[in-house]
């Protein structure tokens, strides 16, 4: 009898935890090395006019630029700023002193993916050399839990993920750069046939063809949680080329746009998906021929920014009260939103509380003293 009690009191315990939410799936997308100043204030005019960055002038200053920050950014960012700015919420306008930042000091890939999924800022993780990641992350924290197991898959442009993921450790499903896409979906095979054969402007698979593979497989197989991983912006900034930055920028925009198009479109994930959209790191901006770059020796690049829209998140839009967040606090962030605390043998920074529509609460632990 006592048992059957115990069991009762644990199972309300689960079921007015896992209540406090309504995500049911998350979807996270990073777009590599994006700077917070195009996020928020579009098209840089000082790059944009400069012909080293910007070999084809005329028709970026068509499509990019606007006198008005906010058309500008819309310009860039239409979802972004049309979409999550309505329904969502957006943080990270130093404009505002509304600020987020890397936790780790390096300021470049690998720390900062290991950061934002570990939510552990680890100092030994100090290269973007192929290591397997020791720590323990939060998509393979979720792929453990009850009702997740396979049903968690990352697609990355960068072939570096299936070590910041540890997929040998961890299980994941994780799709990077020009992995065979071994799967009876004829959309699928066609996909794995275009990477192979298609040119390869910053020697990886272009990010739209690591979209089109994650957007069949999330409609094939119905993850309950997909990680996008874009790298077309670090990849053109870092050879100086603003306008293809800029471009690159803008279609990941449309391809997240779509990607949520679809997501509304499901019975299965309308008003029961969250998504986060954020980057691993900034990049210079003080001297503007540093935007190329990022780095510890460039203060800046640890400048980040955040947008997340779903049923869990008060659409408040644009964040305008200042404040200091950090990378590593969105490990647990995506973990909250399923009813889950991610506790791991590593110290994991909270979540952030404010994006919540209803106070988050720690799991009650429940100890029997059977005399």
């Amino acid at each position: 009898m006592k048992f059957i009690c115990l069991l009762s009191f644990l199972l309300m315990i689960e079921s007015q935890l896992t209540a406090q939410t309504k995500s049911e799936n998350i979807v996270i997308v990073t777009l590599d090395g994006m700077r917070w100043q195009e996020v928020f204030g579009g098209a840089d005019k000082v790059l944009l006019k400069d012909k080293r960055f910007t070999k084809e002038y005329i028709s970026t200053y068509r499509s990019f630029w606007n006198d008005s920050i906010n058309e500008r950014r819309k310009k860039l960012f239409p979802f972004l700023w049309s979409v999550v700015a309505k329904q969502g919420q957006i943080y990270g306008n130093r404009n505002y002193d509304n600020n987020v930042n890397n936790a780790n000091p390096y300021f470049f890939s690998y720390p900062g993916y290991n950061e934002l999924f570990t939510g552990y800022p680890d100092k030994e993780v100090n290269s973007n050399n192929k290591i397997l990641n020791k720590n323990e992350n939060v998509l393979e924290f979720i792929n453990k839990q009850a009702n997740y197991k396979n049903k968690v898959a990352a697609f990355a442009t960068w072939d570096v993920f299936p070590f910041i993921l540890n997929q040998k450790r961890s299980g994941l499903y994780v799709n990077a750069d020009i992995d065979s896409l071994r799967f009876s979906n004829s959309n699928l095979k066609l996909i794995n046939e275009m990477q192979f054969l298609t040119a390869k402007p910053i020697d990886v698979r272009p990010d739209i063809l690591t979209y089109f593979a994650a957007r069949e497989y999330w409609k094939t197989y119905q993850p309950k949680v997909l990680y996008i991983a874009f790298d077309e912006t670090d990849d053109f900034a870092h050879a100086g080329e603003y306008d293809q930055y800029l471009k690159s920028a803008y279609a990941e925009d449309r391809m997240i746009e779509n990607l949520w198009n679809l997501i509304q479109s499901s019975p299965t994930y309308k008003n029961k998906t969250t998504l986060i959209i954020t980057c691993d790191h900034g990049r210079g901006d003080i001297n503007k021929d540093n935007w190329t770059d990022h780095g510890g020796n460039i203060k800046e690049s640890g400048q980040i920014w955040f947008a997340v829209i779903g049923p869990d998140t008060s659409p408040l839009g644009e964040i305008k009260t200042a404040s200091q967040l950090y990378q590593k606090q969105i490990a647990s962030t995506i973990a909250a939103f399923l009813g889950f605390q991610f506790t791991t043998n590593h110290s994991v920074a909270e979540p952030i509380v404010s994006l919540f529509s209803k106070a988050i609460t720690e799991p009650v632990v429940v100890t029997l003293n059977d005399k």
